[in-house]
């Protein structure tokens, strides 16, 4: 069930990919209801799940919380650590709708003395986020159908991002069309991996409940740094913030429909 769930994440990141090269004015409203998924998955369903699940306190701290704490600041490093090297190379925006209009095709290019290995190198981390974006997905379905779902509907709708950045990542550091077609496959196809492989073992309940924290946190950090923001920065619309409601919204119909 797992593997075949994760196929939607294999949909979602190449149309994210298809988006980057033929930019639509309704991307906004996607980017809000993915970052309202996600935030409803952290905080409806992943923390109340790993809380109970890992068990054990440090320090007087829940062992889950300080996993979710931190999920979030690696995230945050990895963030900073890629966009440090694009700056360093003089790189052009991760996401390109606010440099271009609406319709544009490629990217615009780099100037000379860009290292098209950084573009490779921040996708390839695209690729290895993706692939444990796919062991979240099997790991909660070892717990059970309804957090295995909730957790995919957050994977799948962030997925569209992961598509669209790497695809630009790729393009905008002077590789060819070929290699960002190439990237954009190997992401496409890494959730599928990731989720293959928890066919061929199973997590122990305290492990579990803390990589779920810790996915969780890296989650959070996604949606509240990287999506709404840029859901809202070129369109600060009201229809984006509904889409964004309406996304925890459905998050909770289904973790009270799971249980």
């Amino acid at each position: 069930m797992a593997v075949l769930v994760a196929l939607g994440a294999f949909l979602m990141t190449l149309a994210g990919g298809w988006t980057a090269h033929r930019v639509t004015d309704r991307r906004h409203l996607v980017l809000g209801l993915a970052g309202g998924l996600m935030l409803g998955v952290v905080g409806l369903e992943l923390l109340p799940e790993s809380l109970e699940a890992a068990g054990t306190e440090v320090y007087g701290v829940p062992a889950a919380l300080l996993l979710f704490v931190a999920g979030f600041l690696l995230a945050h490093l990895v963030e900073r650590l890629l966009a440090h090297r694009r700056a360093a190379h003089g790189a052009t925006e991760a996401v390109p709708s606010r440099a271009r209009p609406p319709g544009a095709g490629e990217p615009p290019r780099p100037h000379d003395g860009r290292a098209p290995e950084v573009g490779l190198t921040a996708a390839a981390a695209m690729v290895g986020h993706s692939a444990m974006d796919g062991v979240a997905i099997g790991a909660a379905f070892q717990v059970g159908g309804g957090m295995g779902a909730a957790v995919a509907v957050a994977v799948i709708a962030h997925d569209f991002a992961d598509g669209f950045n790497t695809y630009t990542l790729t393009s905008a550091y002077g590789n060819a069309r070929r290699r960002a077609l190439a990237m954009l496959a190997a992401d496409a196809a890494a959730p599928v991996a990731g989720a293959a492989s928890t066919l061929f073992f199973t997590l122990p309940e305290p492990l579990l409940g803390g990589y779920l924290g810790l996915f969780g946190g890296a989650l959070l950090y996604l949606a509240a740094a990287e999506i709404l923001p840029e859901a809202h920065h070129a369109h600060p619309a009201r229809s984006t913030l509904l889409c964004t409601v309406a996304g925890v919204l459905f998050i909770w119909l289904v973790v009270g429909t799971a249980h």
